[in-house]
């Protein structure tokens, strides 16, 4: 599993984060940070003043801060991603209240899958919080869930750059995922690390979106997958409810 360097440096962490926050999930303003990182209003100003400096943030006229140039403000659209965190970080809680592992939300953005909101597990030995990160699509829970709802022209764009065995590989794996109604990422993405994962129905305009529930691979087993899918699939039913009532 992919954990904290043993020598983190907690500001640099905090400023990486808060980077890939503002590119996501649009303008913040000062408190809205200190509340998403734990910090104080002190050093949320701070921050956003470094990443100003160094073009990776701008304050807007009515003194919110974007991303900056730096980031581009390419990738995925703030809205939707905001509402969808907002929407399945409650259900996420639940994930972890019942299962006792880590349940992440993601998004699909291009070839990959990216994570917007993880609720970790209590346990010592867990999977840690992934927000902001991204994994490949073709082979993350989540990533394959999404691919599994798409049509046959949809999904040719995902196939081509995997290379004839590569893609039949996976079209196989989605057969199965359909069968199932959820995906399995069993160490492909890191060693040590099991994931399950489903498709969240669109609504309320957002789209592309899953739920995972991550767990080391010492504690899983192939006997906890249908019943982590039947609890993912309950929550991504929820989430959708959630957002269709939002919009």
């Amino acid at each position: 599993m992919k954990n904290k360097p043993a020598y983190a440096i907690a500001s640099v962490d905090a400023a990486l984060l808060l980077a890939s926050l503002l590119q996501q999930e649009g303008a913040m303003r000062v408190t809205d940070v200190a509340a998403r990182l734990g910090v104080s209003v002190s050093t949320a100003h701070r921050l956003l003043g470094m990443l100003v400096y160094r073009d990776f943030a701008e304050q807007l006229p009515d003194r919110r801060y974007t991303a900056g140039p730096v980031l581009g403000r390419g990738g995925l659209r703030p809205a939707p991603v905001t509402r969808l965190r907002e929407a399945a970080v409650p259900h996420l809680r639940h994930l972890v209240d019942t299962v006792g592992e880590t349940a992440n939300a993601m998004v699909l953005a291009g070839s990959d899958v990216r994570f917007v909101a993880t609720v970790e597990s209590p346990q010592v030995l867990r999977v840690g919080d992934r927000t902001g990160r991204t994994l490949p699509a073709h082979l993350s829970s989540g990533g394959k869930a999404v691919l599994a709802t798409m049509d046959a022209e949809q999904l040719a764009a995902h196939l081509e750059p995997l290379g004839a065995t590569g893609a039949a590989r996976l079209q196989r794996e989605l057969r199965t995922v359909r069968r199932r109604r959820f995906a399995v990422n069993d160490q492909a993405t890191e060693p040590g690390l099991v994931a399950v994962g489903v498709a969240v129905p669109a609504a309320g305009g957002v789209t592309g979106a899953a739920l995972s529930l991550a767990a080391p691979a010492a504690r899983f087993s192939r006997d906890l997958a249908a019943s982590w899918g039947s609890a993912l699939a309950g929550a991504a039913d929820a989430v959708a409810r959630d957002l269709s009532a939002a919009g």
